[in-house]
């Protein structure tokens, strides 16, 4: 990639349990990844200068933008947002809302991050609620759930978007060809599920240019059986949080067995590059965050405990989205269906 397509990446350098540390060394590791990366650290000058001096760089590709304060992860949200202009997040989202940034990256404070992407950034016109939406890993590789944590009381035509733009994603970014969308239910008859899924699920089947396969139980998610996973945050989150405590504990364990014994320390040592190699498909972090999709730009979510490698593919992720023009394909999205309901609109109006 040229410097004409490179792509500047925002970094809240000072968001997550281990800023800025973590942040900028995987801002560099990210420099050292692709050529086409950019990066705009945020936050306290003093501080992040004292981290870059660790490490090799290309100069030119690496600024410092000055913000005084931060964001704390108890903070409420939109209080934060409105009265804290000079923090590392609203000054990042500033960049993006200005065209001075590509992407904003951000381990911090999740409800801020969300509340400073709608109330900075704002909503690319037609998008109803743009919803959170991390890859998680499943037998099958990486696969999308929508939403995770943004909108808890969802509606089912917003569900219904969410399908759409998770499709988007999935197609453009991922490369799956026609990507099977899934309904998070209970069962996986039509009839079964609370009201929510029960108005959803007919609207999602009558949906043009989505792939429905219908529902689809948590227990069927790792196995990687549906590649747009739709939901409502609160269940979303719920499934999203549980994937990953399980992931650790299961791990934990296994490291204990292994370590337990001689003999099984011996059996570990030989099983040990096929365990890597499995273990290694469900670690999250080779993801990257999860995007805010549908926002006039692109803000971007990472766990608040994130390390370098996580910020690193983060920072990566950034630049697919861009090469892919997803901003581009949702506003075509959103300017054929308004087109369809025209038309529909038209043709009533004619039999009336």
């Amino acid at each position: 990639m040229d410097s004409s397509e490179s792509v500047k990446v925002a970094l809240d350098a000072m968001g997550g349990d281990y800023a800025p540390a973590e942040t900028v060394k995987g801002a560099v590791a990210a420099l050292e990844a692709d050529p086409g990366i950019r990066i705009a650290l945020v936050g306290k000058g003093d501080e992040i200068r004292q981290e870059l001096s660790k490490y090799d760089y290309q100069k030119d590709r690496i600024e410092i933008v000055s913000a005084s304060d931060t964001i704390d992860m108890a903070e409420a949200p939109v209080n934060a947002i409105r009265t804290k202009k000079d923090s590392s997040l609203v000054v990042g989202l500033n960049m993006v809302k200005n065209g001075e940034a590509d992407a904003l990256v951000s381990s911090g404070n999740t409800g801020a991050v969300l509340a400073g992407g709608q109330l900075i950034v704002r909503r690319i016109k037609g998008v109803q609620r743009p919803p959170l939406a991390p890859l998680i890993p499943t037998a099958a590789g990486p696969k999308l759930l929508i939403d995770c944590g943004a909108n808890v009381d969802a509606r089912a035509q917003h569900l219904v978007q969410f399908a759409h733009l998770g499709s988007i994603y999935m197609e453009s970014v991922v490369g799956i060809k026609n990507p099977k969308v899934a309904l998070v239910n209970i069962g996986a008859e039509e009839e079964k599920g609370n009201a929510l899924a029960k108005e959803t699920y007919p609207l999602l089947a009558a949906s043009k240019n989505i792939n429905f396969i219908g529902n689809i139980e948590a227990r069927d998610i790792p196995y990687g059986k549906a590649d747009v996973i739709v939901t409502e945050a609160f269940v979303g989150n719920v499934i999203l949080k549980l994937y990953e405590g399980l992931a650790k504990v299961l791990m934990k364990g296994l490291k204990d067995s292994i370590y337990s014994s001689t003999r099984s320390k011996i059996g570990g040592a030989l099983l040990k590059p096929a365990l890597k190699n499995t273990l290694g498909q469900f670690d999250v972090s080779q993801y990257g965050g999860a995007p805010l999709l549908g926002l006039r730009g692109l803000v971007v979510k990472t766990h608040g405990s994130s390390k370098a490698n996580e910020i690193r593919n983060t920072i990566l992720q950034c630049l697919a989205f861009k090469e892919q023009d997803i901003n581009g394909k949702i506003r075509k999205y959103i300017e054929e269906e308004n087109a369809a309901d025209a038309n529909q609109s038209g043709r009533e109006d004619r039999d009336e």
